[in-house]
């Protein structure tokens, strides 16, 4: 897709140089932001989601303003990362939840037609392999999924909220149980 999107609508010089800069192959997806200042743009490649933030221009300034700061990646995360998204269309806005716990992040789209949605569910879905749910005690859960990386590479992982305990043995013990079941059926070792 490049940084052409369907309405002619593109990121400043400067926001293309870091995006090449920091990703790993070609923009599937990329989409505006909402931002109260400057400009910001969220990109979907195949390995991962980039979303860059770059400090507004003073009025009356072009796309090679010096005036304006250098952008900043605020977000560099690989598919893996990334536990859910949900998109809200009455809002706009697509919260991105984290495998880590990490604050959801919120991406206020600005309201131009955008693939991007679409893009960031297709590319969390390939990265799933297998996932099974895990009933703990006390009416908590959890997952363990066994995830792909952009170059193939399989892994397991578990995720919990804050109130999983790995310290009680129970616990342990069906999550240990659950993780050595997906990632047999995956074919890696248990």
């Amino acid at each position: 897709m490049g940084f052409r999107s369907w309405f002619g609508h593109r990121p400043q010089k400067a926001v293309r140089r870091t995006v090449r800069s920091h990703r790993t192959d070609s923009v599937l997806a990329q989409a505006p932001l909402v931002t109260s200042s400057g400009e910001a743009w969220a990109f979907a490649t195949r390995a991962e989601l980039l979303m860059i933030s770059a400090p507004g221009a003073p009025a009356g300034q072009g796309d090679d303003a010096e005036s304006r700061g250098a952008p900043s990646v605020v977000v560099h995360r690989e598919w893996a990362d990334v536990d859910r998204a949900t998109y809200d269309r009455d809002s706009n806005v697509i919260r991105v939840h984290w495998v880590d716990g990490d604050e959801p992040t919120p991406l206020t789209l600005d309201g131009r037609r955008s693939v991007l949605p679409q893009v960031l569910r297709e590319r969390v879905q390939w990265s799933v392999v297998l996932a099974e749910p895990v009933k703990l005690p006390g009416g908590r859960s959890a997952r363990v999924a066994v995830r792909r990386r952009a170059d193939g590479e399989l892994f397991s992982q578990v995720i919990g909220g804050h109130d999983v305990d790995l310290a009680d043995p129970a616990v342990a013990g069906a999550i240990d149980a659950a993780e050595a079941r997906v990632r047999s059926a995956a074919g890696l070792p248990a």
